[in-house]
């Protein structure tokens, strides 16, 4: 940094800092500006450690970390576990500061911004949570994998012009899965195909029958059962990893004081929930009532993998969120107002990677195939005015709202009706009247004058 900077007038807030530029191959840590403050370290468990001693040594008391990819989590467990409070903090938040910007230089420029109190961490969850979050991540993954099977095995089929998606909603269902075990082993007929379809299955038989009457090749055959056979040991994976999951939660649930325990006991969902087969099987709305304080399946368009979602993402660490407003903001689901000379150049949300954003889109989404309700009514009002991908951002923000009060106060879901919702509506809309004619000082009168 250059002498008379800016940044020299500055007060220290945090005198004990340091600054890791985290790597790959290595890592670059600084505890001050000069030359032999800067020590270089390797990624190895050893090395780690003796990074941290060394910190300890220099008197240390805070350190913050700039990374890409998750080659920062080893490292942030071990400085914890030294006491150093570590921070995480993004590389937007360095680079938009105007310095120096080099291999060797990063680390020291990132101990300056932190000495300096210019940096703030990002949110990371408890090592509980955390724990989870490596689960239903990774039964993310099975699932997204087990669903580009099953978009394979519906091309066999359609290959052999078996037109079983013309007729199913679900390839894979029941009806779906006894049809397709059936052709693997060896039944071609197509009226004895049909006779396997769930009486519930709304399609005509005669359809049915000249759906499942094609042209069985050997190859298709064999991407078939492969295929089908691969999605089901994926089914099996992903039990697996919901048993973990059931396993942690239980535990959590072991954790709470008895009075707690015997209400999440006594707890009953206020809404019966549609099971869907990629949703967990074991009883998760007890679980998260048991981690939130609070109903949270009680929300229109909540389903058991929106609730996974926040349990695994965000746990009990809602108050790390001063204000709703900053929890939206952290979503990414709050206008990122671009001012220049009093005009506003842009109101766009930013582009966030954020599983819980994403979760909360779907809830949006949901609400706004609703038929009544007045989170329902919300959506058609900013969707006819502003368009379907507009309404789906606006309630998946209100929905954040509404989830922080009910999470962070333990209230109930009250959501107004939709006539509750309606009449809000219409008194906004008037008082919005009377204060145009108030500016323009008219009278009702005045409004019927010719």
């Amino acid at each position: 940094m250059a002498k008379g900077s800016k940044f020299d007038k500055l007060p220290i807030v945090h005198p004990a800092a340091a600054g890791i530029d985290v790597g790959s191959r290595f890592h670059l840590v600084s505890t001050g500006q000069a030359a032999e403050q800067t020590r270089q370290f390797g990624v190895f468990t050893a090395d780690l450690h003796q990074l941290a001693s060394w910190l300890v040594e220099q008197g240390v008391q805070t350190v913050a970390l700039e990374s890409t990819g998750s080659y920062w989590q080893i490292l942030f467990s071990i400085l914890q576990d030294y006491g150093l409070n570590p921070i995480l903090v993004s590389g937007r938040m360095t680079k938009n500061i105007m310095g120096r910007k080099s291999d060797v230089q990063d680390s020291q420029w990132i101990q300056r911004l932190h000495a300096l109190g210019l940096l703030s961490g990002s949110f990371l969850p408890d090592n509980r949570t955390d724990s989870l979050k490596q689960y239903v991540r990774h039964r993310q993954k099975l699932q997204d994998t087990g669903n580009d099977y099953v978009r394979k095995l519906q091309k066999a089929l359609r290959l052999m012009n078996i037109r079983l998606d013309n007729v199913l909603k679900d390839v894979v269902g029941q009806s779906g899965t006894r049809i397709i075990e059936a052709i693997l082993a060896g039944e071609r007929d197509g009226e004895r195909l049909a006779d396997l379809m769930d009486w519930r299955v709304k399609a005509q038989r005669a359809s049915v029958v000249k759906a499942l009457s094609g042209d069985w090749r050997e190859s298709y055959l064999f991407e078939l059962r492969q295929s089908y056979e691969l999605y089901g040991y994926l089914q099996q994976q992903i039990a697996q990893c919901d048993e973990q999951v059931e396993a942690l939660l239980a535990r959590t649930m072991l954790a709470l004081p008895a009075e707690r325990q015997q209400e999440v006991a006594a707890f009953a969902s206020a809404k019966k929930k549609r099971l869907n087969k990629n949703a967990p099987q074991f009883a998760i709305e007890r679980m998260a009532y048991g981690v939130f304080g609070t109903d949270l399946s009680a929300i229109d368009g909540v389903s058991k993998s929106t609730l996974l979602v926040l349990l695994s993402e965000l746990g009990d660490n809602f108050t790390q969120f001063s204000t709703s407003g900053a929890f939206a903001s952290w979503l990414g689901l709050v206008p990122n107002n671009k001012v220049s000379g009093g005009k506003v150049l842009s109101k766009r949300t930013q582009r966030r990677s954020n599983q819980v954003s994403t979760a909360l889109k779907r809830v949006a989404n949901v609400i706004g195939n609703l038929k009544e309700g007045g989170l329902n009514q919300f959506f058609r009002r900013l969707a006819y005015k502003k368009g379907r991908v507009f309404a789906i951002t606006a309630t998946a923000r209100k929905v954040a709202v509404i989830i922080w009060n009910m999470v962070t106060k333990k209230e109930p879901f009250n959501y107004l009706t939709d006539e509750h919702y309606l009449a809000k509506v219409r008194q906004a809309k008037i008082l919005t009247i009377r204060r145009q004619m108030e500016r323009h000082a008219l009278s009702a009168a005045d409004l019927f004058a010719s």
